[in-house]
């Protein structure tokens, strides 16, 4: 990639946001999307260019199962961020009943609406079980999915005569972002020459190679005529790094717990983890979370450049699992003063 390295500034480019809408210990879901309106609402004021909700289920730190009534909820609450899924996993659903709800949001906010898909379950396989009642939808259909799915957008892309109409939905465009953490979504979004996002935030080794990829398999489109990627990064900033590095022990506790098995509500900060993590386990979650940035101002304004010259992304979306929901404010109001040009 090296060679195609051009001098990309944290300035030069948009940077997002995305929420799982936590449900912290203590809380409750409805506490959990009144916090998330109101980042969404600071966002918008801080010059985020999106602000994008995940769908996860059976997770009890996550709120944001039912993704598409929360975009709603978010959208309403807002007057010109854009809005999406970050994402919608679409194995779990019918193509038809996606493009009816995002033809829906569209309609009522319009060219405000992102549509990102993943074709992982984003949850355990029974509850995948449960969510797709056909235990035989594992994903492996994902393309022809993703086909139908634009088909009821754009019935010209159809192979045949589209019998079933989504209402509303057809002709409306919404842009489709493609969501992965491994190759196989960078190289489908090249080759349909749709946007992709990559994970980093949870899969950080695989991000140069996953871009270099979609940057290699890509055709024009009509929808791009040349490639545009976006790394998802978890940032966590604080007055201090010390302060920071505190706040980030709630997502290195979340994790620790994911690994056991042991999903609970996200828990408060601790001084130390040393006393709840054993050596593999810490060296397990080095390298899970290796790409991830805690720190004061100056120090992730460096590791944040450090991270825009390796992944060369066009768009940076930020992740901040921070237990108190002003610290999380403060984290991203940092992170918006640090990209003002």
């Amino acid at each position: 990639m090296s060679a195609n390295k051009t001098n990309k500034r944290l300035s030069n480019i948009p940077f997002s946001v995305l929420d799982l809408s936590p449900i912290v210990a203590g809380g409750s879901p409805a506490e959990s999307f009144r916090n998330t309106l109101v980042l969404a609402q600071h966002a918008e004021k801080w010059g985020y260019n999106r602000y994008w909700l995940a769908e996860h289920h059976n997770m009890p730190f996550i709120a944001s199962s039912a993704s598409s009534v929360v975009i709603s909820h978010v959208a309403a609450g807002t007057s010109t961020i854009r809005v999406g899924s970050g994402g919608i996993m679409l194995p779990n659903h019918s193509p038809l009943v996606i493009a009816e709800q995002f033809g829906t949001l569209e309609t009522l906010f319009p060219g405000r609406i992102d549509l990102g898909l993943g074709r992982a379950p984003g949850t355990d396989q029974r509850t995948a079980r449960a969510l797709r009642r056909d235990g035989r939808n594992d994903g492996q259909d994902f393309p022809e999915q993703l086909d139908e799915l634009r088909a009821y957008f754009d019935p010209s892309l159809a192979s045949g005569t589209m019998h079933v109409k989504a209402i509303p939905g057809e002709g409306l465009t919404i842009p489709i972002w493609l969501l992965g953490s491994s190759g196989f979504s960078a190289q489908l979004a090249g080759q349909l020459g749709l946007p992709f996002a990559y994970a980093s935030h949870f899969s950080p080794g695989n991000t140069v190679p996953a871009m270099e990829l979609y940057r290699r398999s890509f055709k024009p489109s009509k929808v791009l005529e040349k490639p545009y990627a976006m790394v998802g990064v978890n940032v966590i900033a604080a007055d201090t790094d010390e302060e920071a590095n505190r706040l980030g022990t709630t997502l290195q506790q979340q994790f620790l717990n994911l690994i056991r098995g042991n999903e609970v509500q996200l828990q408060p900060p601790v001084d130390s983890m040393d006393s709840l993590w054993s050596e593999y386990e810490k060296q397990a979650l080095e390298q899970q979370l290796g790409s991830s940035i805690f720190g004061s101002p100056g120090t992730v304004k460096e590791k944040l450049q450090s991270f825009l010259n390796d992944t060369q992304a066009d768009e940076i979306m930020v992740i901040a699992q921070v237990f108190d929901h002003e610290a999380r404010l403060r984290s991203y109001e940092i992170v918006a003063d640090i990209i003002k040009p």
